[in-house]
C-alpha cells in the first residue's frame, strides 16, 4: 500500500480508501465485515461512509452502513487502526426522510451525535458536508445555470463557526466538503482564513476516466490551496470494469439495479468505455486496473475511494495501487478524452 497524509495534517491515510455505500443494500453485514477485514489486512486504513448510505437512499435503509461499521468496531476493537470519515446529508428530494434544516447548528449537532452512536465511536477523523445547500450544478449536470428562485442565503461563515464548536468538543478532528464546486470551495477557504475557523482539508468529488470535470477549475484550487481530492466513483458505477460493454454484467450489478444513474450508460459513455477497454487490453491490463491506476496517479489526489460488492473485486481494486501507467498509455487515454470529454459528469 502507498500512503499520504490528509492535507495540512499529520493524519496518515492509505491512497486507497474503502468505500462503503453498498453495505446494507447490495451487501450484508457479514459481507461488509469481510471487506473491512480484508482491506485492513492489505494496508487500507482509511474508510469513508455517510449517514445517507447505503445508496440509493431510502427511509428503510437509512444509516445502515454506519451501523454495520459500528458493529464491526465493537466486534474487532479496530477503531484505532482506522481513519474514519463520514458525512452529513444535504437537502434533496431523496433526503427528506433524514431532515430538512440543511447544515444548521441543530442539524450538524444532531447528525454528528447520531453518527457517533451508530459508529460506536466517540470521534470522527474527517467530517464532510455531503453536497451544497445552494442550487448549483452537480450530479450529472455539466454547466452552471443560475436559478433566480433559489432561496439560499450565504451561510459559509455560520457553518464553519458551528463546525468549530464541534471540533473543539473533540467529536470531529477535521472537516471537508463533497460534491462542491470551485466557488463554494474558495468561499469556505476564504472564511477560514479571515476568521480563524476550521479549514476544509479535502473535497470528495466524482472522478474517473469518463468524468474528469474536476480538472476544469477545481484541480487548480486543489494545487494552489492544498485541498486534497477524495475521488469517488473511480469505476463509474462499475462501467469501467468493462462488464457492460462486454455483456457479462450480472442482474444485480449497480446499473441494472439502479437505472437512474443513466449518465454512466449513455451512448457517449459507452463509446468512450470501449476505447479505454482497447487501450487497457493492448497494454495487458484489465480496464479496472487501468481506470483505478489512472486515478491513483493524479497529482491532486489524496485518496481513491474504491467500492466493491465482492472480495474478488476488492482485491483487484486494491492491487491497482501497484500499477503505473506508461507515457504511451497516458497519451492514448488523453486522446480519447479529447474526442469524448466527460461523457458522465
Amino acid at each position: 500500500m502507498k500512503y499520504t497524509t490528509l492535507p495540512n495534517t499529520d493524519i496518515k491515510v492509505s491512497k486507497i480508501c474503502l468505500g462503503t455505500m453498498t453495505w446494507g443494500n447490495q451487501n450484508t453485514q457479514d459481507e461488509g465485515f469481510a471487506q473491512m477485514d480484508f482491506a485492513l489486512d492489505r494496508g487500507v486504513n482509511f474508510f469513508d461512509c455517510a449517514e445517507l448510505y447505503p445508496v440509493p437512499a431510502t427511509k428503510e435503509t437509512y444509516a445502515e452502513t454506519e451501523r454495520i461499521i459500528g458493529n464491526w468496531f465493537a466486534k474487532t476493537g479496530n477503531r484505532d487502526k482506522v481513519v474514519l470519515a463520514s458525512k452529513i446529508a444535504g437537502i434533496g428530494d431523496y433526503t427528506a426522510h433524514i431532515r430538512t434544516n440543511g447544515f444548521s447548528k441543530e442539524a450538524l449537532n444532531e447528525a454528528v451525535n447520531n453518527s457517533l452512536k451508530r459508529l460506536q465511536t466517540d470521534y470522527l477523523d474527517l467530517y464532510q458536508l455531503h453536497w451544497p445547500e445552494r442550487d448549483t450544478n452537480y450530479f450529472g449536470v455539466r454547466d452552471y445555470k443560475h436559478n433566480s428562485d433559489d432561496k439560499w442565503e450565504d451561510n459559509f461563515n455560520e457553518i464553519l463557526y458551528n463546525l468549530d464548536e464541534i471540533v473543539k468538543s473533540g467529536k470531529i478532528r477535521q472537516v471537508g466538503i463533497s460534491n462542491e464546486k470551485a466557488w463554494g470551495t474558495m468561499r469556505y477557504l476564504e472564511e477560514s482564513k479571515k476568521h480563524n475557523l476550521p479549514r476544509m482539508i479535502t473535497i470528495q468529488n466524482a472522478y474517473s476516466l469518463i468524468n474528469r470535470v474536476f480538472e476544469g477549475d477545481l484541480a487548480e484550487v486543489a494545487y494552489r490551496e492544498n485541498i486534497g481530492l477524495l475521488a469517488y466513483s473511480p469505476m463509474a458505477f462499475g462501467v469501467l470494469s468493462g462488464k457492460y460493454v462486454k455483456g457479462i454484467d450480472a442482474e444485480n450489478s449497480r446499473l441494472n439495479l439502479f437505472p437512474r444513474f443513466a449518465r454512466y450508460s449513455s451512448k457517449q459513455s459507452t463509446e468512450a468505455t470501449k476505447r479505454y477497454l482497447k487501450i487497457a487490453e493492448d497494454n495487458n491490463m484489465t480496464l479496472a486496473q487501468m481506470s483505478l491506476a489512472f486515478v491513483n496517479e493524479r497529482p491532486f489526489l489524496t485518496s481513491n475511494i474504491i467500492g466493491a460488492t465482492s472480495i474478488k473485486q476488492l482485491e483487484e481494486n486494491i492491487d491497482s495501487i501497484n500499477i503505473s501507467l506508461s507515457d504511451d498509455v497516458m497519451k492514448a487515454i488523453d486522446s480519447v478524452h479529447s474526442e469524448i470529454p466527460n461523457p458522465a459528469p
